[in-house]
Parts: structure tokens; C-alpha cells; sequence
């Protein structure tokens, strides 16, 4: 940090590379505001933190930004290649294949005046709305881009965009830097639907580069096995297979097919078919069903009421069609509407009626609608359920690897996560655009120290031959200890002595006290249990 932000100014109390240290530090630990940074420091000794005695006081919101200033104007790439590089070469972290990602990152303010041109000749992102991640369409926000190994998900680079940016448009130049950075395109690339496209995917390949993706709902490929499939039997073969999540759930079965023809790009397709997936298909499909069963009931309701505004049978039909939308089931739930007439007699003057008291006749459409469901519909979607198309450009590839390799992308969302849950990155208290995304580079870093540390830790738990870290005060796993292991901790070597008052319980009691009760209780351990295990 001090070779590429460094201390060149006299006026400077601290300099910036002391500065940015105390920033990670604050990022890993515990994020605070850049206000209240001096504040956040001063509990700790300052030698933790890199700091000599007296400068915690120097560090207010004005000097933390003009670092970050600098921090901006430095040759951040090229920092970040060499931090990168290191840790491959220190670590020994597989870089042979790579996932990306992308996520929104959520800013506060009501208006950034900066952002869109340049600042020492380098473009500044700018902070916009677009389509948000974060569920706040009302926020303004950036697009970062993240990609990490597949060997501890080890965060290798990122990208900073405009909030505004399309998810497709960022995988070419990503692409072209992750080659410059590994040194050769040979490794396998992988993401999200927006990689399949015939640009990026025809840049990869016609560069040597290898892919995985999936391919989204609707494209031809797609269409195509799902009308297929009604008439034949693809030959499924298993390629892997997962325990139930809790006793007695039947085992999560993946099974891959690779598609008879290829895509119409000329790349390989690979079909899945997820056991849990179809399971969960079924069921959306069946709970979808169900509301728009109950709006089509709702509407007849409304359409019975002396109240109603509906009069015309095209409103009827626009009405019934808008609430079969909006509870997503109009695919497999249609709808009757039928007609009649209702006919009322009214005195064509005043009085009371008699002989020769005439009479003008109305006439009333009513009309009333019955829900139906389109079996066909949901017999074709039944056969595809748990279905989903893989493609890649490589041919050498098992099914099953492609399969293992598109299934490590929910780790990558592990970062995203490590960014806005611990890291919390937004909100952003700073007004200058390219400040934050100085200060994005911070969290980048942070973010490949704690993916270190869990894949260090991870690796000597399984040299160690651990399967979990007694992370609690009851000397007790993350995990439900099992019926040895309880007995381990309340006779074993790290027995805990249960106090009440001023006298000790003694474990083996027939009778529990109210103590171990609550023990037991922590321990999520039935009193049975517990019982054999003494």
C-alpha cells in the first residue's frame, strides 16, 4: 500500500497507507461509519491497528477522505493484480476455474452531483437507478462485479459499473481481465443466464476460453427439449447425489442427459434434472393453481354484489385475466363467463299502482364466471419438472463435472453476503462518487482476507479430521453434538461445574434441576438422550 499510495506530501499527519490499514482493519472487524472511525479505534491498542500513541485522535472523516482520494488516483489495478497474485502464489489457490457474479450496492443518498466523467484521466463511476437487487427500486445504486476461485472461493477480481448497467454487458471485459490476470484463457468461466449470450459466449470461445452457464427459460434450446420430452424418454443417468436435509427426507438426486442436438450457436447442452427442484416446481405450480382458483372465486363474489361497476362482459373477461395474472397462474387456470338476463318492472309515473297503472320492463345482464383448470397445461409442465439446461463450449467434460462445476456458484453468493451482511457496505456515507468506489476497493480487499482465513481455517479442520469448532460457551458445536459427545461435556475433562447459590449440582442426579434443564435446552438434546448417554 505504501509503494502505490505513497507519502508524498509533508502536511500529512498520517500517511495514507496507515490510513487505509486502519479502514480494512475496521471493515474485517467491525464497519463503522468513516466519521467515526478515531471513535471506533480508540478502545484498541494502537499497535493493533498500526498506529503509534496519538494517532487515533487523527483520524477524522476529513483526512480518512482525502486518502481515499488518493487511494482512487493510485494505479489500483495494477495493486490489486499484485495482491491477487501473491495470494494465489502464497496460498497455493486453484485458479483453473473461476465463477462471477454480480450484485447491487445500495446508496442512501438523495443525490450524488459527481459520477459519469473523469477524474485524472480515469472514469468515475456513477451512482443511478436501475434494476436493484435489494429490492429498492427508490435508491440509487452501483453494480459490482465479483469473481472467485473454485478452491475456497477466494475472490480473484472485481469490477465496479454504473448502477444502471446491464448484467450481460460486464462478462466480456471481465472475461478479457481474468486472462490477463491467470496469464492464459484456459480456465473454465463460469455464471449466471447472462453469460449466455451469443457475444460473450463466442468471445470465450473464439479466445481458447472454456464456459458454463445456463441457459434462461425461453430460448429455442429450451423450448424445444420441453415440447420434446412430451413424446420421449430422456436417458437420465445419475450424477449426484445428496443425504435428506433431516431424518427421513428422501436422498436429493441430480441427474444430467446431454441434449441430442446442440444449441443453436453450435455449443453443447446439457439437461438436469433435480429431484429436490422437481419437488419444488410441483409444489409452486400446485400453490399457484390454488390462488388463482381462489381470485376467480373473489371475482364471481364481486360480480354477484348489488354493488358492482363491472358491467360489460369484456370487463368481465379483462378483469378476471388481470387477477389470474397477478397471482401468476394464468398459464394453467382459465375461466367460463356466461350471460343472462335479469328483467325488473317499474311504474312509468308516480302513485300508488292500480288497473290501469302501466309499466316499463328493464332488462340486466348478469353475468357469472367459473374457474377451470387446463390439465393439458399442467400435465406438460409436470414431465420438465426439476429440469434445467446447462451449456459450455468444452467437449472433454463429463455431464456429472459440468453439473459440479455450476453447482459451486451458491458460494459465490457466500461474498456477496460476507459484503452486505458483515462487511455492510451500505449505507454509504459519502457524497463523492469516486470515494466510494475507493472505498469498494477496500472491501475487496477485506473480502479476500476473510476468504483466506475461513479456507486456512477449513483446511486444517479437515487435516485435523474436525467436522465442526466448539464455537460456544457450553463447549458445543455449531451442530447438534451427538449422545457421546454430551456425556463428554458434563463428565469429561472440560466438565462444566452448574452453580446454584452456593452449591454445586451434581450431574448423574436421577432428578435435573432447573439448571441442567435449561443446559439440555440449549443443547437441543432430549431428556432421553441425555439419559443414555450417562
Amino acid at each position: 500500500m505504501d509503494r502505490f499510495v505513497p507519502t508524498d506530501d509533508a502536511r500529512l499527519r498520517l500517511p495514507p497507507g496507515v490510513v487505509i490499514g486502519v479502514v480494512l482493519r475496521n471493515i474485517l472487524v467491525g464497519h463503522r461509519p468513516v466519521y467515526a472511525l478515531g471513535e471506533w479505534a480508540e478502545p484498541f491498542a494502537p499497535s493493533a491497528l498500526g498506529l503509534e500513541d496519538g494517532d487515533t485522535s487523527a483520524l477524522n472523516d476529513d483526512r480518512v477522505g482525502r486518502t481515499l482520494d488518493r487511494l482512487f488516483d493510485a494505479d489500483r489495478a495494477t495493486m490489486i493484480t499484485q495482491v491477487v497474485l501473491e495470494v494465489v502464489r502464497r496460498f497455493d489457490v486453484d485458479v483453473s476455474q473461476l465463477h462471477n457474479d454480480s450484485t447491487t450496492v445500495t446508496v442512501t443518498g438523495a443525490d450524488y452531483p459527481g459520477g459519469g466523467e473523469e477524474r485524472g484521466g480515469k472514469p468515475v463511476v456513477k451512482p443511478t437507478f436501475g434494476h436493484n437487487k435489494d429490492f429498492r427500486p427508490d435508491l440509487r445504486q452501483l453494480l459490482f462485479v465479483l469473481t472467485v476461485s473454485a478452491d475456497g472461493a477466494v475472490p480473484i477480481a472485481y469490477r465496479v459499473h454504473d448502477g444502471n448497467t446491464a448484467d450481460d454487458v460486464t462478462h466480456i471485459p471481465t472475461w478479457d481481465e481474468l486472462v490477463t490476470l491467470v496469464g492464459e484463457p484456459s480456465f473454465l468461466y463460469v455464471a449466471d443466464s447472462k453469460l449466455c449470450s451469443k457475444e460473450a459466449m463466442d468471445h470465450i470461445a473464439s479466445h481458447q476460453g472454456r464456459f458454463v452457464t445456463v441457459i434462461p427459460h425461453g430460448r429455442k434450446e429450451d423450448t424445444w427439449f420441453r415440447n420434446w420430452a412430451q413424446t420421449h424418454a430422456p436417458e437420465w443417468r445419475e450424477a449426484q447425489r445428496r443425504r435428506g436435509a433431516r431424518l427421513g427426507d428422501p436422498d436429493a438426486v441430480w441427474r444430467t442427459f446431454t441434449a441430442p442436438v446442440p444449441s443453436t450457436d453450435g455449443y453443447r447442452v446439457i439437461w438436469v434434472h433435480s429431484s429436490v427442484k422437481a419437488a419444488r416446481d410441483a409444489a409452486a405450480r400446485s400453490a399457484r393453481v390454488e390462488k388463482g382458483l381462489a381470485a376467480i372465486d373473489e371475482l364471481a363474489g364481486r360480480l354477484t354484489s348489488p354493488k358492482s361497476r363491472i358491467k360489460t362482459r369484456v370487463a368481465v373477461e379483462e378483469a378476471a385475466r388481470a387477477a389470474l395474472a397477478s397471482v401468476g397462474a394464468a398459464r394453467w387456470v382459465g375461466f367460463n363467463v356466461s350471460e343472462s338476463h335479469e328483467e325488473t318492472f317499474t311504474q312509468e309515473s308516480r302513485g300508488r299502482p292500480g288497473s290501469n297503472t302501466r309499466y316499463r320492463k328493464h332488462e340486466k345482464a348478469v353475468f357469472t364466471i367459473g374457474a377451470k383448470v387446463d390439465a393439458e397445461a399442467v400435465s406438460f409442465d409436470a414431465t420438465t419438472d426439476g429440469c434445467f439446461p446447462l451449456i459450455t463450449n468444452d467437449v472433454e467434460m463429463t455431464p456429472a463435472a459440468v453439473l459440479a462445476a455450476y453447482r459451486y456458484q451458491p458460494n459465490l453468493e457466500r461474498r456477496h453476503h460476507m459484503l452486505k451482511g458483515p462487511q455492510a457496505v451500505a449505507p454509504v456515507f459519502l457524497e463523492n462518487p469516486h470515494r466510494i468506489e475507493a472505498l469498494l476497493t477496500c472491501h475487496f480487499l477485506a473480502m479476500v482476507t476473510e476468504a483466506i482465513l475461513e479456507r486456512e481455517i477449513r483446511a486444517s479442520m479437515k487435516t485435523e479430521g474436525l467436522t465442526g469448532i466448539e464455537l460456544y460457551p457450553e463447549l458445543r458445536n455449531c451442530s447438534a453434538p451427538s449422545a457421546p459427545r454430551i456425556f463428554e461435556i458434563f463428565s469429561g475433562v472440560q466438565r462444566h461445574r452448574l452453580m446454584t447459590g452456593d452449591q454445586v449440582v451434581k450431574v448423574f442426579e436421577p432428578k435435573l434441576t432447573i439448571v441442567q434443564e435449561k443446559v439440555l435446552a440449549l443443547l437441543h438434546v432430549p431428556l432421553s438422550v441425555y439419559t443414555q448417554a450417562t
